[in-house]
């Protein structure tokens, strides 16, 4: 089980926390991932390399903290005035945003230091969010919309088994093909 479960949030664990992800990104900036270590980390964050030992385990479980935290969205979903098109804006930013190298590299730093699944979880809840702020918005306008798991199944799904095992071919045309084989084509 992950240590990170067992951490107060708020005062001083806070504190710790934005230091030591702020280390990290700072270090990986300077020097790169490979150079990456607790010590190193530590050191920079001013807490001791227990300190990280105690809450993160390694420097594993720390990396896919800072990544899961790099991926939540800083904004809202774009409001486009439509489903189709909010979907399709979203899809377009989500898809080159993941696929981009650096998102890429989040999303293994996420996955391969989750050993209970709760970051995968986390990023999940994320992509949900967005899609619950579009489904809202196409409810407030009255039109017709798909559930936030189908949207998960059918866009979102699709898009990261992609990412993930074959990243040829994902560009926009990609992203408006899955909203459309779940809205239906433009125009209609």
């Amino acid at each position: 089980m992950s240590r990170k479960t067992m951490v107060r949030p708020g005062g001083r664990s806070a504190r710790v926390q934005a230091s030591v992800h702020a280390a990290v990104r700072e270090l990986e900036a300077e020097a790169g991932r490979e150079a990456l270590t607790v010590p190193l980390v530590a050191a920079r964050a001013g807490v001791t390399p227990s300190t990280i030992y105690r809450r993160w385990g390694d420097l594993q479980e720390l990396l896919s903290d800072v990544a899961v935290e790099r991926l939540r969205p800083e904004t809202e979903p774009q409001d486009t005035g439509s489903l189709r098109s909010d979907l399709e804006a979203w899809a377009e930013q989500f898809l080159e945003e993941m696929s981009a190298p650096a998102g890429r590299a989040y999303i293994r730093d996420a996955l391969l230091g989750d050993p209970d699944g709760s970051n995968a979880g986390q990023c999940s809840a994320y992509a949900a969010e967005q899609i619950g702020v579009i489904l809202d918005r196409a409810a407030g306008r009255e039109e017709k919309a798909p559930g936030v798991d189908t949207v998960l199944d059918r866009v979102v799904a699709p898009m990261m088994y992609r990412i993930l095992f074959r990243p040829q071919g994902l560009d926009t045309a990609y992203a408006r093909r899955l909203v459309a084989g779940l809205v239906g084509p433009a125009g209609r």
